[in-house]
């Protein structure tokens, strides 16, 4: 065994028996180098082995420290922790939505309409369901024919089913150098390598997908146009111009996740460039995470790829699933709760604003979460601990980087789940923490 690997072990085997603690700093790699009396590369590559294997994570400008998501497991990013104030998952309910839906859904319990509903379903549904999918998913000027629509149980089933279908094994996908995190998990899953593309305040720069395709050579790319996760952006007319330009120009498929879309009036790239893009979306944001339906709408040179690979996957939705979208895409229940919802978004951005007043954010005023850099004196992980001992949770910005190592000192606030009154203890608690030191703070535990 290689001796950055065998001293990669002994770092895990202390982290493992709590010699080292979530949060603890690892000394620079010069000092661990003296320390171990080794190479200074020979220090790079043990860090960069518990950096892939998720024992610690990197700060910019601040150094490497002991994750403290490493004894979670990996399904703690899927699975609430029963905390008090959730800023973690951003799945927004509704006081007044559980008898919305209920009111749309009154008689599917009988069995002229329940039998159906149990029967096994189908990655293209039936031609009702495409129909009415389509004319819901239509947004502005973008129309989805009912022919383009694929079905999955939920937009992360989407995700993988467009990436397998597009990106072979071993190959590259573009992606935001900060996104939606569960993408990190199905690439890892199907082989595939992720390539960090380099953002601004307008989302992926246009030259970045340049560079990377010129060195790596992608496959395809996948972006959130639309309120992007974590930072809320939405893109400019003028970047999708310009990024449009540039993908098609290397003949780059674009897998574009259109999730939180419903929140903002602008449509889909696919409005543009309808040969180029794959939109997901799904119902777990405008409906409810326990009742949902992926979508996936395919320019029609990749549907039959995209139908093979959910079948594939096992990634079909269930009938029942098909057959209560149907009736609440068809009714009008679902464009309801997205007006509501965006009204509500609104109302906790206010909120969320006013509170954090005198910190730097990063946010869009119509979406469900902010992006928090930290002062100075704080670190991300850090501070996310201090959070939970008050019972408040949050995700670090770890959880969003491509690259190990790469993380701004910064968290996201997720604003949907907790109620208003919750989401405003919580943020005047959060404000009492980033005023205290870190030092401070954890003198008075």
């Amino acid at each position: 065994m290689s001796e950055y690997l065998k001293l990669a072990d002994i770092i895990a085997g202390e982290i493992a028996d709590g010699t080292l603690k979530p949060g603890e700093r690892l000394p620079p790699q010069r000092r661990f180098a003296y320390d171990r009396k080794i190479a200074v590369s020979t220090a790079s590559r043990v860090y960069t082995e518990l950096l892939r294997r998720g024992l610690v994570v990197g700060e910019v400008g601040r150094g490497t420290f002991i994750s403290g998501d490493a004894r979670r497991g990996a399904a703690a990013l899927t699975e609430p922790r029963g905390i008090r104030i959730d800023l973690e998952f951003n799945y927004p309910m509704l006081s007044n939505q559980t008898a919305i839906i209920g009111r749309s859904l009154a008689g599917l319990e009988k069995p002229a309409a329940l039998d159906p509903a149990l029967r096994q379903a189908t990655s293209v549904g039936t031609p009702a369901v495409r129909t009415i999918g389509a004319a819901y998913l239509s947004q502005g000027r973008w129309s989805p024919t009912p022919e383009q629509l694929v079905f999955t149980g939920n937009g992360r089933q989407s995700i993988a089913a467009a990436l397998a279908a597009i990106v072979p094994t071993g190959g590259r996908c573009g992606v935001e150098a900060l996104t939606y995190p569960f993408i990190k998990g199905i690439a890892a899953r199907l082989g595939i390598t992720l390539v960090p593309l380099a953002m601004d305040e307008g989302g992926v720069r246009p030259d970045a997908v340049q560079k990377a395709h010129r060195d790596a050579h992608l496959s395809a790319i996948y972006v959130q146009p639309a309120i992007q996760n974590p930072l809320g952006m939405t893109m400019t007319a003028a970047r999708r111009a310009d990024l449009l330009r540039v993908v098609e120009s290397f003949g780059l498929p674009i897998i574009e996740d259109n999730v939180y879309g419903f929140l903002d009036d602008e449509p889909p790239l696919a409005a543009l460039a309808p040969d180029t893009c794959i939109v997901i979306d799904s119902l777990s944001k405008k409906v409810a995470p326990g009742l949902t339906l992926g979508f996936i709408v395919s320019p029609p040179r990749l549907r039959e790829s995209v139908t093979a690979s959910v079948r594939s996957g096992g990634w079909t939705a269930s009938g029942f699933a098909f057959a209560a979208a149907e009736r609440m895409m068809g009714d009008g229940t679902i464009a309801e709760l997205a007006r509501l919802k965006r009204l509500d978004a609104c109302a906790r951005q206010k909120l969320a604003v006013d509170r954090l007043s005198g910190f730097e954010i990063q946010t869009n005023g119509k979406c469900y979460h902010l992006w928090l850099v930290l002062p100075p004196h704080w670190r991300s992980q850090a501070f996310v601990a201090a959070a939970a001992r008050r019972d408040i949770a949050l995700t670090p910005s770890t959880t969003f980087a491509v690259t190990p190592g790469h993380a701004p000192n910064a968290v996201r606030l997720a604003l949907g789940a907790p109620t208003m009154d919750q989401l405003d203890v919580g943020l005047h608690t959060l404000v009492s923490i980033l005023n205290a030191r870190e030092d401070d703070f954890d003198s008075t535990e």
